[in-house]
């Protein structure tokens, strides 16, 4: 068949199709070019080097979620952007080929990709062999992909006879009647890409004889939305709708593509009208998949839940899409009750070859009971170095899962720059921040492991598995200095840790946008060195427990409110150092702050003013007519060396060449 023939079988059947052009980059640019000349279409390009008129750079497909196309190129030459990938395979209408330009195929697993720099927590790209190898045998075993190879011939997949396909609304136009004789309330629409929820929502807005009202992260993602409401279509963006709060009134509140908006946000704009419809994507390219109904919506009283199955963009079975799902592995569908006992097993990266439909199952679980992973982390788990993982068995079924990352292992010069603010290399999550944050060097020199996710199957939740993959990992890390965990603070989530056996070292001030908690460290120490660790990191939360009670709104968190001694040790003077003559943070250095703050209120009346009477930086800067936070910073900083110079101005000065030596 022609390329005209093959295309206008898709559009018959209403499906999409994947063209991989493998082979030097100026060959494969030039049949690139030769088919967006043949065929009529949009050709949104997409990569790093546009070479059509409608482009777009991987790292902002996202914002054209919600827009349609007709055709359009992958250049994955370079580097391979999954997530822009699956993205753009969401905008392509029934009919369309999706160019996939990749490098020399037998050269291609071992070539850098500069992607990874994303996703490897590298200074330098690297190859990602693992995931490119199961892409490259997922592609040749689908019938339904072309690959063309250069110096061989081009051979489209055969004709399939299949009936003439045609589009069937009855399942959104049973939900629409649905919700416009709801009561009030929130109701909930999820689906895969392509199933019309967007449109759903717009023919909503256009049939409600009232007021409707529309948000989403983007006004562009609303495309969809606003060309089926019409001249009900009334945007407004999410802070804004917050900040004008009674002046906009509406009967619906339609919050398009409700997870990708932080959770503390969106807990507040469903308050806002009598009734809200949120539609998202469970996909998870976009971060969201079913953590969003396990942890917003499940919160939310009387939520009356909507589900579209059927595709209207495409055809059912679209081959497109159904290699894209097997490719990024995006069935987080439940694990199924096993038979017989549970077995724990350690797994390495390389099980990704030699087991994969296990290490598949691993990372399907993970992404059923988290709220942002992405097909970045399963680029990170296939390629990214330092991985571990264990699983917990029953039979061939994965009711339990651990993902855990190396860090630390930094030189005390490199250490140091990080805690003075003067460094940040790529990793090392909790190590740096422990450092960054905690003013704790020595975090980031030992040799750690960090648990990076957990999860156990409902069926399996409350019978100790959690605990039992914690004692696993425990087991796989002898020789590092101790284990480490991030997580947002829940009361039930520190009892699981503290079962765990580990101890709190670090409380963030401000909540994570995602889960809408406080950030938590806390850590297991495993050797001496470890033990030393949280012994002074313990000492140091403990004396910070005052300061931060003022910064955080969540009384649940195990904060010591006692105001304790007012003086400077060791430790405040090194803080407060680090703060006045190196880039440490005012959050980080609070508690130091505030005791020189009540030790000097006449050298320091701004930080008096923010520590002591609480005011916030805008009044301050107001009060004594500073342009900005930035200009306040340097005053605090400016005002910590002069009270430090002085209570001791040797001390204050030796101090000082040490921090700038960092450098």
């Amino acid at each position: 068949m022609t390329e005209m023939e093959a295309t206008a079988q898709l559009l018959r059947q209403g499906w999409r199709r994947l063209l991989v052009i493998s082979g030097e980059g100026q060959w494969a640019e030039q049949q690139a070019t030769r088919w967006i000349n043949q065929l009529p279409g949009d050709w949104l390009w997409v990569g790093e080097t546009p070479r059509s008129e409608l482009n777009c750079q991987p790292g902002v497909m996202r914002t054209l979620l919600g827009r349609e196309f007709q055709h359009a190129v992958f250049d994955a030459r370079s580097g391979f952007h999954a997530e822009a990938l699956a993205a753009l395979a969401g905008t392509l209408k029934a009919g369309s080929w999706l160019l996939l330009l990749v490098p020399e195929w037998q050269r291609w697993p071992q070539q850098a990709d500069t992607d990874a720099q994303r996703w490897s927590e590298s200074d330098a790209p690297l190859a990602s062999t693992r995931f490119v190898q199961r892409l490259q045998q997922l592609l040749l075993a689908d019938e339904h992909v072309a690959v063309w190879r250069q110096y061989q011939p081009l051979n489209l997949p055969p004709r399939v006879n299949t009936p003439a396909w045609r589009s069937d609304s009855q399942q959104q136009q049973q939900i629409i009647s649905a919700l416009l004789q709801s009561e009030p309330g929130v109701s909930v629409l999820t689906a895969p890409r392509g199933r019309g929820k967007s449109a759903l929502a717009g023919m909503l807005a256009a049939r409600w004889p009232g007021r409707c009202l529309v948000t989403a992260p983007a006004k562009v993602s609303t495309a969809v939305l606003a060309d089926f409401a019409g001249d009900n279509y009334a945007f407004i963006a999410p802070d804004r709708l917050l900040a004008e709060a009674g002046l906009h009134h509406a009967d619906w509140l339609l919050i398009d593509e409700a997870a990708a908006i932080p959770a503390p946000l969106l807990r507040q704009l469903v308050l806002l009208y009598p009734r809200v419809l949120l539609t998202t994507t469970v996909q998870g390219y976009e971060g969201t998949g079913r953590g969003f109904l396990l942890k917003f919506c499940a919160s939310l009283p009387q939520v009356k839940y909507y589900q579209l199955d059927m595709p209207l963009r495409w055809a059912k079975n679209d081959p497109l899409e159904e290699l894209i799902g097997e490719a990024l592995l995006f069935d987080d569908a439940e694990s199924p009750m096993g038979q017989g006992d549970i077995v724990y097993q350690a797994l390495e990266q390389d099980d990704w070859t030699r087991q994969p439909d296990r290490m598949a199952a691993v990372y399907q679980l993970l992404t059923s009971a988290h709220y942002r992973t992405s097909p970045l982390d399963l680029r990170r788990m296939m390629d990214a170095p330092g991985m571990h993982f264990t699983a917990a068995l029953q039979g061939d079924t994965v009711q339990g899962a651990l993902w855990a990352v190396d860090e630390g292992g930094l030189s005390a010069e490199l250490a140091w720059a990080v805690w003075a603010g003067y460094r940040r290399p790529r990793g090392n999550l909790v190590a740096q921040s422990l450092a960054a944050h905690a003013g704790l060097p020595e975090a980031a020199q030992l040799r750690s492991r960090r648990i990076s996710r957990i999860a156990v199957s409902a069926p399996r939740r409350g019978q100790g598995c959690g605990q039992r993959l914690i004692a696993i990992c425990r087991e796989q890390s002898e020789g590092l200095d101790f284990l480490s965990v991030s997580f947002g603070f829940t009361t039930d989530l520190w009892r699981f840790w503290q079962r765990c056996g580990f101890q709190l070292v670090r409380f963030g001030t401000q909540r994570e946008a995602s889960s809408g908690c406080y950030a938590a460290m806390a850590i297991l120490p495993l050797s001496d060195a470890g033990r030393a660790l949280l012994a002074r990191a313990a000492l140091r939360l403990e004396r910070e427990g005052y300061w931060l009670s003022h910064l955080v709104e969540d009384n649940t968190l195990p904060l010591n409110p006692q105001s304790g001694d007012g003086q400077l040790n060791k430790d405040d003077w090194c803080e407060l150092a680090g703060f006045a003559w190196a880039h440490r943070p005012f959050e980080a250095s609070l508690a130091a702050l505030g005791r020189l703050a009540q030790l000097m209120p006449e050298s320091a009346p701004l930080l008096c003013a923010a520590l002591l009477q609480r005011q916030s930086a805008t009044e301050i800067c107001r009060q004594y007519r500073l342009a900005g936070r930035k200009a306040l910073l340097l005053a605090w900083r400016a005002e910590a060396q002069r009270a430090l110079a002085i209570i001791d101005a040797e001390r204050a000065l030796s101090w000082q060449q040490r921090v700038i030596l960092l450098q």
